[in-house]
C-alpha cells in the first residue's frame, strides 16, 4: 500500500533507488540481528506508512520492556519485505496488504514464511474527495460523473487531464490500469511518499481546494481532513486478477501478519507474542495520530498507549 510520515520515508525511499522495480535482494538492507542464534533479538521490518509504524513501535516497546529482547529494525518497501522474511534478514512483518504471488511461493511453495495471523484491522484501498467538495457535488462520488471534473482537478502536473493523487510507486495500485479502463480523462501523478502526499492534501484542504486521490484506511488524516470515497464498479473475487484489466473497485482486505517460518517455531516469547498482537484499527489510528500529526517520537507514543491499555497488551503476553 501501501500505504502509505516520518524520517522512514527518507530512508525508504532511498531503498527504493538502490533496489529498483525488479531487485529484490535484502542483503546489502540485512539487520545483524536477523535469525541470530540463541540470543534474545527480534528483527522487525517497517513499512513507509505511519500505521505499519505504529504496529512496529507498539511491538517493539512491548518486546523490549516487558520481555527484555533487543528489537531491530530494517525499513523497506512491500515486496522486498518478502524477500527479507524469507531468507531470514527479518524475522516478522506486522502489516500485509495482500500479496498473493508472494504468499504463494514463500508460505505455499518454499514454506520459507509462515502466517502469523490477523493484524485486527481491516485495510481499504479507495479513492476520495474532500468532504466539503462532495457535499457541493454529490455526484462526483460516483466515477461514472469523474468526467464531468476533470477540469476542476487539473494541476500543472496533470497538464490538460484531471489528477488523480496517488503515493509512493512502490504501494498496492490499480490506479492507472482504472483511470484507462474506465476511460476517464485523468492522469495518476505520484507524489512519491505518504508524506509528500498528506502535505498536498492539507494544503488542497487549506485552500478549499477540489482533489482526487488516491487513499487508504485505516489513516489518522481522516481525522484532519474529512473526505468521501468515491464509489467505483463494485469489487468482485478475482476481478483484479489480470493487472492490464482492471475496472473494479479495490477489496477490503483484512491485514495479515507473517513470520519468518524458522523464527515462527524457534522464535521463543518474542514469536509467541507477535502472534498474538492483535488491535483495532481506533488504537493503530490513535497511534499514528500521536506520530504523524503530534510529531511525537514512535517509542514515545508507543509508550504512551502502553500505559492506558494495559488491559488489551497483557493478553499477547499470557
Amino acid at each position: 500500500m501501501r500505504v502509505r510520515t516520518t524520517a522512514a520515508i527518507a530512508a525508504v525511499s532511498s531503498l527504493a533507488l538502490l533496489t529498483g522495480c525488479g531487485a529484490a535482494d535484502m542483503t546489502k538492507q540485512a539487520s545483524p540481528f536477523a535469525n541470530a542464534q540463541g540470543a534474545k533479538t527480534v528483527t522487525l521490518s517497517v513499512q513507509s506508512w505511519v500505521g505499519a509504524q505504529s504496529n512496529v513501535a507498539v511491538a517493539q516497546y512491548l518486546l523490549e520492556h516487558e520481555l527484555g529482547y533487543r528489537v531491530d529494525t530494517v525499513q523497506v518497501d512491500e515486496v522486498p519485505a518478502w524477500d527479507a522474511l524469507s531468507q531470514g534478514r527479518v524475522d516478522a512483518l506486522l502489516e500485509d496488504w495482500g500479496h498473493p504471488e508472494q504468499e504463494q511461493r514463500y508460505v505455499k511453495d518454499k514454506k520459507t514464511i509462515a502466517p502469523g495471523g490477523d493484524l485486527g484491522v481491516t485495510g481499504h484501498i479507495g479513492w476520495y474527495v474532500p468532504t466539503y467538495f462532495a457535499k457541493q457535488h454529490p455526484d462526483a462520488t460516483n466515477w461514472k460523473n469523474l468526467n464531468k471534473y476533470a477540469d476542476q482537478f487539473r494541476t500543472p502536473e496533470s497538464g490538460s487531464k484531471g489528477q488523480l493523487m496517488d503515493g509512493s510507486p512502490s504501494y498496492v495500485t490499480n490506479d492507472k490500469a482504472l483511470v484507462k479502463n474506465l476511460k476517464l480523462d485523468y492522469k495518476v501523478v505520484f507524489a512519491g511518499s505518504e508524506a509528500a502526499q498528506i502535505t498536498q492534501m492539507k494544503q488542497f484542504a487549506k485552500e478549499k481546494k477540489p482533489f482526487l486521490t488516491y487513499w487508504y484506511t485505516p489513516q489518522w488524516l481522516f481525522e484532519k481532513v474529512p473526505m468521501t470515497e468515491v464509489k467505483l464498479p463494485p469489487y468482485k473475487e478475482g476481478c483484479d486478477a489480470d493487472p492490464e484489466k482492471v475496472a473494479c473497485a479495490y477489496p477490503h482486505t483484512p491485514l495479515q501478519k507473517y513470520l519468518n517460518a524458522d523464527f515462527a517455531e524457534n522464535g521463543g516469547e518474542a514469536a509467541a507474542f507477535l502472534k498474538k498482537f492483535k488491535w483495532t484499527t481506533e488504537d493503530q489510528n490513535e497511534v499514528s495520530l500521536m506520530i504523524a500529526d503530534k510529531k511525537m517520537t514512535p517509542e514515545d507514543a508507543a509508550k504512551k498507549w502502553v500505559d492506558s491499555h494495559k488491559s488489551t497488551w497483557k493478553k499477547w503476553l499470557s
